[in-house]
């Protein structure tokens, strides 16, 4: 029996499991209007009235996680289950009926990618074979501020193995121990990556709130793809210690959910500075009540930069935005057609950069969180998927670990020059320089297009994102649904300058309540028309 198997008997045999037959006809075409599908205002309100316990809604949670992602249409988005889960929700409950409510994420449930270290029973694993089984020393700063503030972590999700860091023809959602996450508005469709768990979950109403991490489109796009709020902050708002890392110059984790509002609350929680990660001294008093920014006339007299440089790759997504752009101008934001100056200027450089940092980042990583891994390096990762490659390397191989393994290190004047090339143009001469010259608020693009059939053998094809500029600068990017083609959601994302989260997040609130778009997926095996 491996790891996957030992995890999925768990599940089956789990308490949540045996209540899973009765609730399943109920809940498999959608949960639309349930307290499932409620955000974290609406679940506070009945757990405040006394009308819902945490415990009764992690088990529901728990309940439907049975019922969808390990049966009925199985999206296998989340990979481990937290068997302390309904213990931590009934503490939470004993301290909210002696008044000592934590604040909004009092008794809620959490599920957290799998590359979040948890100090706890559970596995933190970047979805590798190589780490089933290893449990952190300690929990990641984010983990510790999500239970700091009552959130209960109920499990880990899936993800595309190693953050989408492994393979030039990778499959996004897929990993060595997780397997493939389907797309829950169209299980033969991408979740796209690499938090591609957190965003089927959610999408899925498997728990009401996620984390995701991204170092370039990892929180947006799957966010996008599957019809949820997606906030990347500012690079330093929130620390990646205890985070398995690709790039320390991009890497951030963020919200996930169904609502600008539960995105809001999330990052309020998660935001704070960290001595272990130096960066989040940037964050230093920038972190703010981001509930105090929902506001319906968020928009009004902001001067949005349309960046039509990122229009162009899917007419239909294209035609769907520009009915989004009139929405933006009905309430009151000015909109000035613009081209984000040299984003072509760091597509290689890009990875260089993540190429070099990956390789010292894991190390580190390994040698503070896991020290009892079966690996300790890069040179053991490769070493250990050559061995294994008959369940790691079916689809794909290594070809990004390989080349960072071959990098000499962060002083290679190679690194160098790349890094101060990205920084060059994703800031100055990028993002800053078109909201300088055009005196704007923010920039506006559809954040990438449909989700895409899965193929193994091709590998992925995102049809155009907006996530590289604000992931290579570091800087702020929120996603929110915009409509839909045939079927599969997209977004509309607003990127900011650096600590502009606020304001974004007051844009993003005001665009959502003025049109509504989420709705709940109903799992059709395919979206394909046939004669």
């Amino acid at each position: 029996m491996d790891r996957r198997d030992f995890v999925r008997l768990g599940l089956a045999t789990s308490a949540a499991a045996a209540t899973a037959s009765a609730t399943a006809s109920a809940i498999a075409a959608g949960t639309a209007g349930s307290i499932l599908d409620a955000g974290v205002l609406e679940q506070q309100a009945q757990m405040a009235a006394g009308k819902l316990s945490s415990r009764a809604l992690v088990s529901q949670y728990l309940a439907r996680i049975a019922a969808i992602d390990q049966r009925g249409p199985r999206l296998n988005s989340v990979i481990e289950l937290n068997p302390d889960a309904l213990a931590i929700a009934g503490a939470m409950d004993r301290e909210r009926a002696l008044k000592k409510v934590r604040g909004p994420l009092h008794g809620i449930p959490v599920l957290l990618k799998d590359n979040i270290a948890t100090g706890d029973k559970m596995s933190t694993s970047a979805g590798s074979l190589a780490l089933a089984g290893v449990r952190a020393s300690r929990d990641a700063h984010v983990a510790a501020q999500l239970r700091a503030a009552g959130a209960v972590i109920i499990g880990k999700t899936n993800l595309s193995e190693w953050a989408n860091m492994r393979s030039t023809h990778s499959v996004s959602g897929w990993s060595g121990r997780g397997g493939l996450t389907k797309n829950p508005y169209a299980l033969d469709r991408n979740t796209s990556g690499s938090s591609s768990g957190s965003g089927a979950a959610i999408a899925a109403s498997l728990a009401t709130l996620a984390v995701g991490t991204e170092t370039d489109g990892s929180i947006v796009s799957p966010a996008s793809t599957c019809g949820l709020v997606g906030i990347k902050p500012t690079l330093g708002l929130v620390s990646r210690s205890g985070i398995i890392p690709i790039a320390a110059s991009q890497d951030t984790a963020g919200p996930m959910t169904r609502s600008v509002t539960d995105a809001a609350l999330m990052l309020a929680a998660m935001a704070g500075v960290d001595d272990s990660d130096p960066v989040t001294r940037n964050g230093a008093g920038k972190a703010t009540d981001y509930a105090a920014a929902l506001v319906k006339d968020g928009l009004k007299g902001m001067r949005l930069g349309v960046a039509r440089n990122f229009f162009g790759s899917n007419d239909a997504v294209d035609a769907v935005i520009e009915q989004q752009l009139a929405v933006l101008k009905a309430q009151g934001a000015i909109l000035v057609d613009v081209k984000l100056p040299n984003a072509d200027k760091y597509n290689d450089s890009e990875i260089e950069v993540l190429l070099h940092e990956f390789k010292p980042g894991l190390k580190a990583y390994l040698a503070d969180y896991a020290p009892h891994a079966p690996i300790s390096n890069m040179a053991d990762l490769v070493a250990f998927n050559v061995r294994h490659a008959d369940r790691e390397m079916g689809f794909f191989a290594q070809e990004y670990l390989l080349k960072s393994q071959a990098t000499a290190g962060l002083e290679e004047k190679q690194y160098k020059d790349a890094l101060a090339n990205n920084r060059r143009y994703a800031r100055e001469e990028g993002i800053d320089q078109v909201l300088k010259e055009h005196k704007l608020d923010a920039l506006v693009a559809p954040t990438g297009g449909p989700a895409w059939l899965t193929d193994f053998i091709n590998g992925d094809h995102y049809g155009g994102s907006f996530s590289s500029p604000a992931a290579v600068a570091g800087y702020p990017h929120i996603t929110v649904p915009a409509g839909y083609v045939n079927g599969l959601p997209i977004g509309l994302s607003f990127v900011g300058a650096a600590f502009s989260e606020a304001a974004l997040i007051g844009m993003a609130y005001a665009y959502e309540q003025a049109t509504l778009h989420r709705r709940a997926p109903r799992f059709p095996a395919t979206v394909n028309r046939t004669a």
